[in-house]
């Protein structure tokens, strides 16, 4: 696994994901250490729980890549490309207009007009996609550019924790697993025990996080994010990120 770089990008649209998923092994390692007094099982425990987020972090950025292709099907191309084509209706015909002369001055080809697109769809997408090539490679500074920013990293937050989504209810099960069958070796439960509270904590913890998962990281939710990109400048769709 390569070094992480720790800029914005990286720990609010990987790393952020990577601890809400993986929240769950920090509750259950945390009921093993006795945090009364620092020393070496905290180190111990600390760095496990570093290298855990690091993994996670590297595999939300993984597994974000991967789903993005079957999410762009589903949602029937880039954000960036579907609001330029005459038929969706994101952007109003005057401002679309606007953006398509600006955009065929940039890239040195006519814009396609809506008998073009419509007679031949995918030769318009070709130029709805280098002008979004074009914005791309001219709004990087996150500064001048700080709203388009924020909205891709957002969108960047939300696809990498779908991504993780299903390892995230893999551990949740495998923490429930180890947390009950612990309890029932330990049956009858003494409650005054503090240890039988945590792994009770952890157990209530882990289902409501899975519920967290399950059924509020959605598809539907990096839809509703994309769909509030107003420049076809994602960073996760290039190679820069």
């Amino acid at each position: 696994m390569k070094l992480i770089s720790l800029d914005e990008y990286t720990l609010r649209a990987r790393l952020a994901p990577a601890i809400i998923a993986g929240m769950p092994a920090f509750a259950f390692a945390a009921i093993f250490v006795s945090w009364g007094s620092l020393g070496l099982p905290h180190l111990a425990a600390s760095l496990g729980l570093t290298i855990l987020f690091a993994s996670f972090s590297d595999i939300a950025r993984r597994r974000g890549r991967k789903i993005e292709p079957g999410l762009t099907e589903k949602m029937g191309g880039l954000p960036s490309t579907t609001m330029l084509r005459h038929r969706d209706e994101t952007i109003d015909p005057t401002t679309k207009a606007k953006m398509h002369t600006f955009l065929a001055g940039k890239v040195n080809t006519p814009a396609p007009t809506p008998a073009q697109e419509e007679a031949d769809p995918k030769a318009a997408d070709t130029f709805y996609a280098r002008g979004g090539t074009w914005l791309r490679e001219n709004t990087r500074d996150t500064k001048k550019f700080r709203v388009l920013f924020n909205e891709n990293i957002s969108y960047g937050f939300r696809r990498n924790l779908f991504g993780l989504r299903l390892p995230g209810l893999i551990l949740n099960a495998a923490i429930l697993t180890i947390c009950v069958g612990t309890l029932a070796y330990r049956y009858p439960i003494d409650l005054s025990n503090s240890f039988n509270d945590a792994l009770l904590a952890v157990i209530v913890a882990s289902v409501l996080h899975a519920s967290y998962l399950a059924f509020l990281v959605t598809q539907e939710s990096v839809f509703r994010r994309s769909a509030h990109l107003r420049a076809p400048a994602s960073y996760e769709h290039g190679e820069a990120r």
